[in-house]
């Protein structure tokens, strides 16, 4: 494992590829030539929103899809027009339901080639685990470690599995407080708590895939854009949303690619391509957006960085590898 790590074709620094992609590149455009049969993939949340959006292209392109899913009869409805996706009962907030949803998925003896943390919640008033955890952190970060590990003989059994995360420019709220991840000692913030979690999406990649690599298992983290009619954003007012600039006078979504606010399509396509392009073969714990590889934020342009929301970039701490280390542990002990 150790000489791998020095190997310097292994890894790529956090610096963008010119993939010929952009901000409104759509999930269509790229997977265009890329014949995913024989493949199977797992797309958390994949039946609303981008996740939808992704299972589908999944689908198209041949991929054996399965989506687990907190409301399996809500999942069948929303993916009818997609013939041949597999509906799994699985919420992420119940270890065990993940531990049932990942031992079903092993005993069937196939390998997992893809695999889309897309499910989350944002912004949510104060709410607890039956384990007394944060609710955005349980559900968005920890959820998805505890599945990925379940996973994990499946995901080496592919030789050559990609697990991608769906983070957001929400890291900009917050890194991840090991001091108090449950806010416990510091008053309830959704935004904060979003952030959080979020930014710790983008560092489960980080380590994720320097664990991974020696195995086949690669690991990207990703901003889709700002897509307001996705579900996400049920705990914010039409007030909010306005004042966020994300809808307009009469209430409609803003479409601005250029300033990341995009379309269904748009937002699912730098997972996509995350999930499948032959430009990231041999690269990964990388943090993606507008189908590239984002820039890391300097302290000379965090400002501009934080004022422009169409400028592409990651913040130092989502992809600091001693805080991703550090919250593998932590997460480790959490989810025993």
């Amino acid at each position: 494992m150790a000489h791998i790590e020095e190997t310097p074709t292994m890894t790529t620094a956090q610096q963008p590829l010119h993939s010929g992609f952009g901000a409104a590149s759509t999930a269509e455009d790229v997977i265009k030539g890329i014949d995913l049969t024989g493949k199977v993939a797992i797309v958390t949340g994949g039946y609303s929103g981008i996740g939808l959006e992704t299972s589908r292209i999944l689908r198209a392109a041949g991929a054996e899809v399965v989506v687990p899913a907190r409301d399996p009869e809500r999942a069948r409805a929303a993916l009818k027009e997609t013939d041949g996706v597999a509906v799994e009962p699985m919420d992420l907030i119940d270890p065990a339901s993940v531990d049932a949803l990942a031992e079903r998925f092993l005993a069937s003896g196939r390998p997992l080639h893809i695999l889309v943390n897309s499910a989350g919640i944002m912004a949510t008033p104060p709410t607890r685990d039956a384990r007394g955890y944060e609710a955005q952190f349980a559900t968005n970060h920890l959820g998805h470690f505890r599945l990925v590990a379940r996973l994990w003989p499946a995901l080496v059994a592919a030789h050559g599995a990609r697990v991608v995360s769906v983070s957001s420019r929400g890291i900009r709220f917050s890194p991840v407080v090991f001091e108090d991840l449950h806010f416990e000692h510091r008053a309830y913030d959704p935004f904060l708590a979003y952030g959080q979690s979020k930014t710790a999406n983008a560092l489960f990649a980080v380590e994720l895939d320097r664990r991974g690599r020696a195995e086949g298992v690669r690991a990207f983290a990703v901003h889709p854009g700002q897509i307001i009619d996705t579900g996400l954003a049920k705990h914010l007012s039409e007030e909010a949303l306005r004042a966020a600039g994300v809808l307009d006078e009469e209430g409609r979504p803003v479409r601005d690619p250029a300033r990341q606010q995009k379309t269904v399509p748009q937002g699912a396509a730098t997972g996509v391509w995350c999930a499948t392009s032959p430009r990231l073969d041999g690269l990964g714990g990388v943090y993606c957006e507008n189908c590239d590889i984002s820039p890391v934020v300097t302290a000379g342009n965090e400002a501009e960085w934080r004022a422009r929301p169409g400028l592409p970039g990651v913040l130092p701490y989502a992809v600091d590898p001693e805080a991703a280390a550090r919250l593998w542990e932590v997460s480790e002990r959490l989810t025993a």
